[in-house]
Parts: C-alpha cells; sequence; structure tokens
C-alpha cells in the first residue's frame, strides 16, 4: 500500500475484517479429521462389516481412504478458501482515502476519497456487537453508498474516519456538489454520534 500513497499522503490504520466468520472453518478444521479418525477405526474393528455384510474385509482400506478423503475435501473446500479469503482482504485508511483489497491473485480495490464522504453510517448486528465489529458504510455523491464489512474496532475505526476527514485541508480536491467539507472540531455531532445504526 505504502508503494500507491499519493504525494503528503499517509497511512493512519490497516486492518483486515474480523475473524469471527473463520470460526465455521476452524470447526470444521478440527472435526473433520477427528470423525474421519473414528470413523476409519471403527472400519477398521469390523463396524461396516457387521452393519453391512456386502463390504467385506477387503474394502476395508477403501472405505478407510474415503475417510481420509472426505477429511481433506472438508480442509480444501471449505476451510481454505475461508482462510486465503480473509487473509486476502485488507483495510486500509490513509490521511486521503479508504482503500479496500479483496483477493490474494486476482485482486480486487476499492477507494473512496474521504473528500467526498457526506454521511458515514456504522451497521452492528448481535453477533457483531459481541465482537466489537460492524460494517461501515461512507456514502458519497457519485458513488453511491460504499459498505465495508466486518471491520473489527468499529467504533475506533469510525473515530479515526471521522478525525481524518476533519483534517482534510480546504483544497483537498473535492468538487462543489459532490462533498461536503466539515473544518476540524466542525463536523457534525450527528453524524459522530448518531451516524450508528444499532438495527
Amino acid at each position: 500500500m505504502r508503494k500507491t500513497l499519493l504525494p503528503g499522503e499517509q497511512v493512519i490504520v490497516t486492518t483486515r475484517p474480523q475473524p469471527r466468520k473463520l470460526a465455521g472453518a476452524a470447526v470444521a478444521f478440527v472435526l473433520a479429521p477427528a470423525l474421519a479418525a473414528f470413523a476409519s477405526a471403527w472400519i477398521i474393528r469390523g463396524g461396516a462389516v457387521r452393519v453391512a455384510p456386502a463390504f467385506g474385509r477387503q474394502w476395508t482400506p477403501w472405505l478407510v481412504t474415503a475417510c481420509v478423503a472426505a477429511a481433506a475435501a472438508v480442509w480444501l473446500g471449505y476451510c481454505l478458501p475461508r482462510l486465503l479469503r480473509w487473509q486476502g482482504t485488507r483495510y486500509t485508511l490513509t490521511s486521503q482515502r479508504m482503500v479496500a483489497r479483496y483477493g490474494l491473485v486476482n485482486r480486487r480495490d476499492q477507494q473512496v476519497n474521504l473528500g467526498s464522504v457526506r454521511n458515514l453510517t456504522v451497521h452492528e448486528s448481535l453477533l457483531q456487537r459481541l465482537v466489537r465489529s460492524g460494517n461501515i458504510s461512507l456514502e458519497t455523491g457519485y458513488q453511491g453508498v460504499v459498505t465495508f464489512r466486518d471491520v473489527p474496532e468499529v467504533a475506533r475505526f469510525r473515530d479515526f474516519i471521522l478525525d481524518a476527514i476533519g483534517e482534510l485541508p480546504d483544497d483537498s480536491g473535492a468538487q462543489p456538489g459532490e462533498a461536503t467539507y466539515y473544518p476540524t472540531g466542525a463536523f457534525p455531532e450527528e453524524m459522530r454520534e448518531g451516524g450508528r445504526d444499532d438495527r
């Protein structure tokens, strides 16, 4: 990110989405090999033959292999993609922009010029409140609403954004009609306190 900074631009904070979405992958990562080991032991002890006599002892290696393959499929098909998706997502707040980057191989960037922000809203679900994360929506005049999901420590991150907006210079590049500039200390109180949506 530092290689793509604009002249005079500084990085304020960089983070990744709240890792709560990895909870399911973490559980599957632990349970898949445990269940595979349990099933393999049951098969080796003759459980499959007792339940289905058609499965003779000659099928035991194949059934054990199927259990191991199923656990590997859960790891590779469910756990790994979610981990890589989380690892490849990064939120960066600079003194001029809010930037989100998605993907490790196929990268997609999304950015908002802070000088064009007209309104900031924080949305928090009950689960997000428990882990102090939330979705930050930035409303601009020409991009509509851009939402950054599962931002950790969302209240502090919101304050960082508001402080960065308040410190923008008068010639921040915002055109009349597409942005509203508020000097330091004059940012509307309803945007700082009332911009939080508890629904």
